[in-house]
């Protein structure tokens, strides 16, 4: 688990910037049941392949995977849909990103925050094709390459 100051991630979804151009960032709240934050809290749960998806007009969290808790006799599901906690007006704006062509909203990583809520890091991204991702990871060698040089140089 990762610290940003007082908060600390549970789970990162590190694909996601290497797939998306994220465009913009937003926090959002998860409804989760008790033993659901429980698995969360032990660092356990995955956000790879999760995405945000509409349903009846609100947001859900849909493939997210938190395993079950072992102590519990009556578990969660673990890759149920989960509401998204947010606003009616930052709903609205993802609901109209999402209709816009090409637009997914992506789950970056997940987290509590300083009063212990679970929170959720969403991305409103557009998808990069194969040439793009070629780029950045030449643009990635290129610094790494670079930053060596310099080293070596100083040295």
């Amino acid at each position: 688990m990762a610290l940003r100051g007082d908060e600390r991630y549970v789970a990162l979804n590190r694909r996601a910037r290497h797939d998306y151009f994220i465009e913009d960032t937003i926090e959002a709240g998860i409804e989760l049941t008790g033993t659901e934050v429980k698995v969360l809290r032990r660092g356990l749960g995955s956000i790879a392949e999760a995405y945000a998806a509409e349903r009846d007009n609100e947001l859900f969290l849909v493939n997210a995977h938190i395993p079950e808790y072992p102590a519990a006799r009556f578990n969660h599901e673990p890759r149920r849909p989960r509401r998204l906690l947010l606003h009616r007006r930052e709903i609205d704006r993802l609901l109209g990103a999402i209709r816009r062509e090409g637009i997914t909203v992506v789950p970056l990583s997940v987290y509590f925050n300083e009063r212990g809520r679970a929170k959720i890091e969403l991305g409103i991204a557009k998808g990069k094709r194969k040439s793009d991702k070629r780029e950045a990871e030449k643009a990635r060698d290129w610094q790494r390459s670079r930053a060596r040089i310099m080293r070596e140089h100083n040295h």
